[in-house]
């Protein structure tokens, strides 16, 4: 099977079923296979062709499942972009990836028109001035004419941040997509009535491949909000009865913290709270189970090269083993800890994770370079360090990528660095991240001006806002002369925690 073929089979079984549902209006999955057949036919018109790829900037939008199906059905590979990437971040993505089209949220398009791109850009949901409207080209679209689509075909290209600066794509294909999904339904034990809701941004890969991946296959409901918001988080779950929400934790803790009335809302149709890209500590899930009335949460860990797969912490180890990622791989994934090459650690050491799954892509594009070096063998290694505890369970310990986790977006220091550099008063520049209460970790930068320029923090900050998104700018910037050494560096943190009086985590 591949996804074309998922979402066909689900139009046949339950046609009139709501394959989605947003701001209460439901689209049927025979009306979501019509809307996608047209994209694809209007997609080959405009010249993409099988193998090609086409990128999707956009918020969580009926338009974008509509062009994510019709791109596939076209034969076609799916780029989805972070709608808060800045012009030089999302010009480098449609560029190292190839992409022949560039479709992109209406609200978006003062940025999407500064970027410079060959691709044939496209306007989703709402008008943009001076493009073309992928809604409005649904109406004369040619009609539909089926591609031969295998399971190895490409899919999607996601591109995560690596150490050398540039983001690398991710090369997932039909049946690597399909596996995730797979493995997401299995881990909650999802079936066709459950209704997924989709508040974090679906251009990540896990509600992207492990959610709504996991819905479709089952044949769900996935009700969508815009983007996240505390108070529209409730409300949507309320309304519309969900079941089923991942989120990074920080979602779970500005309801409680910015709604007065939380204790208002009936949150009782939900069976299953799913959290990633962070740990919750016991007091803190204690809290929380409290105030949602639930023990029913899971920690998810995985990363973007395995689809995402990994491990889970169920319900029953969220207390009693809060802060561990959990003990084994999900359906379809193995792991195992390496303290070198060839020796795997034991209970109270701690080693890099390995794992592999079916749902791991299939290497970086146009970077065997990159490729090579991420995997031994079948395994792929994942930069994360874990101590194993005496019941076998895994607790992050540090990571040999140089990344910062914040609010479950992962940035790399390099990236930061490189930016940062870029300024003519900098002279040196070492990003490292800090701890924060609510996001986990946050970006600092400690900075070495040129001498005969001397020091000024404002036209910097104005020169990088324009560099790089939101959520990699430094909430810290210090200027230090000399830049310490590797081991000062780190200890910097260290410092900082003391001096704030703020706790963090380093877990993924």
């Amino acid at each position: 099977m591949n996804l074309c073929e998922m979402l066909d089979s689900n139009a046949r079984k339950n046609p009139h079923k709501d394959c989605l549902r947003v701001q209460g209006k439901g689209y049927s999955y025979h009306v979501v296979k019509e809307l996608a057949e047209k994209a694809a036919a209007l997609f080959r018109s405009q010249g993409l062709k099988k193998g090609e790829r086409a990128a999707i900037m956009s918020q969580n939008t009926p338009g974008f499942i509509i062009a994510f199906y019709g791109i596939l059905k076209a034969g076609g590979v799916v780029v989805p972009v972070n709608h808060k990437l800045m012009k030089p971040e999302v010009e480098y993505i449609l560029e190292n990836s190839g992409s022949k089209i560039f479709l992109f949220d209406g609200s978006l398009a003062e940025n999407a028109a500064k970027v410079a791109s060959p691709a044939l850009k496209i306007s989703l949901d709402s008008p943009a001035k001076g493009f073309p409207h992928f809604e409005s080209l649904l109406e004369s679209a040619f009609s539909f004419v089926p591609v031969e689509i295998n399971a190895d075909d490409l899919a999607e290209l996601l591109y995560t941040s690596g150490t050398t600066g540039k983001p690398k794509g991710c090369m997932h294909t039909h049946r690597t997509v399909l596996m995730a999904g797979i493995t997401g339904a299995l881990a909650i034990k999802l079936d066709e009535d459950d209704r997924l809701l989709m508040a974090m941004p679906i251009w990540h890969s896990s509600p992207l491949n492990n959610w709504f991946g996991g819905i479709q296959y089952v044949g769900g409901t996935t009700v969508m909000i815009r983007e996240y918001h505390p108070l529209h988080f409730l409300q949507a779950i309320q309304q519309e009865k969900c079941t089923v929400y991942f989120g990074a934790p920080i979602s779970y803790i500005m309801p409680i913290q910015m709604i007065p009335n939380f204790d208002q809302f009936d949150l009782s149709s939900m069976r299953a709270w799913i959290y990633g890209g962070g740990p919750i500590a016991a007091d803190a899930a204690g809290m929380i189970m409290k105030k949602y009335k639930s023990d029913q949460f899971y920690q998810v860990y995985g990363m973007t090269e395995s689809g995402p797969t990994g491990t889970t912490l169920p319900p029953k180890d969220q207390v009693r083993k809060a802060g561990s990622i959990g003990k084994s791989g999900l359906p379809g994934c193995d792991v195992i800890v390496m303290k070198s090459s060839t020796e795997q650690a034991k209970p109270g050491e701690v080693g890099e994770i390995w794992l592999k799954a079916e749902s791991m892509m299939k290497g970086y594009y146009q970077n065997p370079g990159a490729t090579a070096e991420a995997f031994s063998g079948h395994w792929y290694k994942t930069g994360d360090m874990a101590r194993i505890d005496e019941d076998g369970y895994l607790f992050m310990a540090d990571r040999l990528k140089d990344m910062i986790i914040t609010g479950g977006e992962n940035v790399y220091s390099k990236e930061v660095e490189d930016a940062i550099t870029g300024h003519p008063d900098v002279a040196e520049v070492a990003v490292i991240a800090l701890p924060h209460p609510e996001w986990g970790e946050t970006v600092g930068a400690f900075a070495v001006p040129q001498r005969a320029r001397g020091w000024n923090e404002m036209p910097l900050k104005a020169f990088l806002r324009v560099k790089f998104a939101r959520i990699k700018f430094q909430r810290h910037l210090n200027s230090v002369d000399p830049l310490p050494l590797p081991p000062a560096v780190r200890s910097l943190r260290t410092n900082f925690r003391m001096n704030t009086g703020k706790a963090g985590t380093r877990a993924r």
